[in-house]
């Protein structure tokens, strides 16, 4: 045996198609391939080799050697519950107990006779010619387990058990055992050569199970590793019969068979060589997973496709393709914090909440707010529900500073929420970024109670008008626009309530913002002399800027020490004024609608160029609709030159008359910016000046703001 094996001498094996033909050319010439070839005759005897596979693995976990420190550790490998490891064996037992009985003997046999371990291999592969090659290689390990099972049962009870002491005896067990320092290298060597025959093993039936709908057994990919399937099941039976030869060699020879090293080397070397086969198999095995998981994830993202655009009776269908879960509970009522399936959203408008992780807690708290306002004024036949989709980037590693801040959002909803954004299907990630055309910004996605799309962000209407947006449809936003007409209420909505107090008493609103606080102090001071001079009513809002940062905050401390003006009571608030005009703008670009042609929208864009000046604006209301607004700097002006235009005021009306001085005074010469953000999904070609009405130049800009 040692000599036939000569040539087994363990090699570092080139790299790339180099290290290939070492494994699978070099070593064994086309003489011996087809020889191995020729013993293949499969025929329908086919069956599920995993059973019995896992029963072989469980014999070689258990059979643990009784010399210290040789325990066979197999990777992750843990005891099988007995009622798993024989269920689906039962079936199958009669077919291959007498094949592997057969293996048995050979393997038995065969150690003592004349043969040497190539002869062996292939009477082994005659046995199993009419198996294949996933079943030859675990039969094959099946037979080479009931000898190393016998020998390790007999070694375990032989000191507790009459009838195992006694065949122990006769086996010479407890002497070659009391001899564990010099046995110990021979069984560190099996077990090696073990663990190596199970990897190959394992790897062999994985690649049997791949399913055939995803890689056909022709595809390149599946070819390139069948093809050497033959030489890896040639090697790994020839190491069975290695393995047993000591096994069966210690029973017969005793001591006398422990002093010898050269098997010793012999099995280390086949150890070496299954391992090299392991790592190339498994490497094709991860490029055919690979390829499934691409093929798995196009249909399930054609499958959403096409479930988007069928008619359903109702909105199961949609969500369980949006939701999975094993445990058939995908879902977490954030107010009981209990998991919950799908079927508490069946038949309702379903609000799908989309957003990673780096989510405003300013955008939350007004969506916090605007939710439990709708729920408390809702009719019955009005419901909704919404749902938290968390969409996350997995190449980032999911840590501990990152789950404290899923869960601290979570504890900010009252709604439904998926359990965890690992649970959303790739294909599913995918649809939402390709179809919704979700990119950072929060998305509302709403589903009717069929599942059908009828708004692909609501979210602007959410902002706009809160609940009175139900049922949220693109038909009910467009239907909302055709009743609004740019006004006060539409400006501020509910910002600061008093607002509508100060109209029903019929004061003049002056709305402002911007963040150099010079020009803040001169314009709330020139305005207020002005309205007593006019003998006017007038109450001021600061609303600061878009992005409200720390000089808005300062700026809003100013004017509460000095009392310069009212202002908003946090910056949630200024933000809200700012994002619902920005919201304005989305909704009615969504709408395929011109500045050109629409009012609200020229009054929109000029308030965001407001915003995007580098000085102060204003803008004052008399009542509902009448109103007049400019820049800071033609507003200021306009304050400082009232005696030229006061006489104007008692037939005209004061904001008439403002409005008259402010076309006087207006400058030919100006520049406007529209600052839009940078994820909006409607960028217009063309879009033309507040002022003048030529069409502003486009321009990309880069910003850091730090304050």
């Amino acid at each position: 045996m040692a000599s036939s094996q000569s040539q087994l001498v363990p090699q570092q094996p080139p790299a790339g198609r180099r290290r290939e033909r070492f494994l699978f050319s070099s070593s064994d010439d086309n003489a011996m391939i087809k020889q191995i070839e020729a013993t293949n005759a499969p025929d329908d005897r086919d069956f599920t080799v995993k059973p019995l596979l896992e029963i072989v693995e469980d014999i070689f976990h258990r059979s643990t050697p009784a010399a210290p420190g040789v325990a066979l550790e197999m990777k992750s490998l843990e005891a099988v519950d007995e009622k798993a490891l024989h269920s689906g064996f039962d079936d199958m037992f009669e077919f291959v107990s007498r094949t592997i009985y057969r293996i048995y003997c050979e393997l038995g046999s065969k150690c003592f006779s004349a043969a040497d371990a190539h002869t062996t291999t292939i009477a082994i592969l005659n046995i199993l010619s009419n198996y294949k090659w996933d079943a030859k290689v675990v039969l094959s390990l099946a037979g080479f387990a009931l000898i190393y099972g016998e020998f390790w049962l007999d070694a375990q009870l032989y000191q507790t058990n009459p009838l195992a002491k006694g065949v122990a005896i006769l086996k010479h067990l407890p002497t070659i055992l009391e001899r564990s320092d010099t046995l110990k290298p021979r069984l560190e060597a099996v077990t090696k050569l073990i663990r190596a025959m199970l990897d190959v093993s394992r790897c062999i039936v994985e690649f049997k199970q791949l399913p055939s709908q995803y890689v056909a057994q022709d595809s390149p990919e599946l070819s390139t590793a069948t093809a050497h399937i033959p030489i890896a099941v040639y090697w790994t039976i020839r190491s069975t019969i290695a393995s047993a030869a000591q096994i069966i060699g210690l029973i017969g020879m005793g001591y006398e068979f422990i002093a010898s090293t050269q098997e010793t080397w012999e099995l280390l070397s086949l150890a070496h060589k299954l391992s090299s086969i392991h790592d190339h198999l498994n490497d094709q095995l991860k490029i055919c997973h690979q390829l499934i998981e691409e093929r798995k994830h196009i249909e399930a993202y054609q499958t959403l496709v096409r479930l988007f655009k069928t008619a359903h009776i109702d909105n199961m269908k949609i969500l369980r393709a949006l939701f999975y879960a094993k445990d058939g509970l995908p879902l977490y009522n954030c107010s009981s914090g209990k998991k919950v399936s799908i079927d508490v959203l069946k038949k309702k408008l379903v609000l799908l909440f989309i957003s990673d992780l780096e989510l405003s807690v300013d955008e939350l708290q007004i969506l916090l707010l605007m939710y439990n306002e709708s729920k408390q004024n809702m009719r019955p036949e009005s419901e909704y529900e919404v749902v938290w989709v968390p969409v996350v980037d997995r190449s980032v590693a999911w840590n501990e500073e990152r789950q404290k801040h899923f869960e601290y959002l979570q504890s900010m909803m009252p709604w439904y929420m998926v359990n965890h954004p690992s649970i959303i299907d790739p294909a599913v990630i995918r649809y939402i970024k390709e179809e919704w055309l979700f990119n950072k910004k929060p998305l509302l996605v709403v589903l009717d109670p069929q599942g059908r799309e009828v708004n692909r962000n609501a979210i602007h209407m959410m902002w706009i008008w809160g609940g009175l947006a139900y049922p949220f449809t693109r038909a009910r936003e467009e239907a909302i626009w055709k009743q609004q007409s740019w006004s006060l209420e539409l400006l501020a909505d509910n910002i600061e309530p008093l607002i509508f107090t100060w109209m029903k008493d019929g004061k003049y609103i002056c709305l402002y913002g911007g963040e150099d606080i010079e020009w803040i102090r001169k314009f709330t001071v020139t305005a207020q002399a002005v309205a007593e001079a006019a003998k006017i009513g007038l109450e001021m809002l600061y609303v600061g800027k878009s992005n409200p940062r720390e000089r808005v905050r300062k700026n809003n401390a100013i004017i509460q020490v000095e009392t310069l003006s009212h202002t908003l009571p946090d910056l949630t608030l200024i933000w809200y004024f700012w994002v619902r005009l920005e919201s304005m703008w989305h909704s009615k670009t969504q709408q395929d609608k011109q500045v050109d042609d629409d009012p609200i929208m020229q009054e929109v864009m000029t308030m965001l160029s407001f915003d995007g000046s580098d000085i102060g604006w204003a803008v004052i209301f008399k009542g509902s609709n009448e109103m007049a607004r400019a820049k800071g700097d033609t507003f200021l002006k306009c304050l400082n030159e009232y005696t030229l235009w006061k006489d104007r005021v008692g037939p005209n009306g004061f904001v008439p008359a403002m409005n008259e001085h402010l076309d006087a005074i207006h400058s030919p010469h100006h520049c406007n910016r529209l600052i839009l953000p940078g994820t909006t999904r409607h960028i217009p070609e063309r879009v033309v000046c507040s002022e003048c009405r030529r069409p502003m130049e486009k321009f990309l800009m880069y910003r850091c703001c730090t304050d």
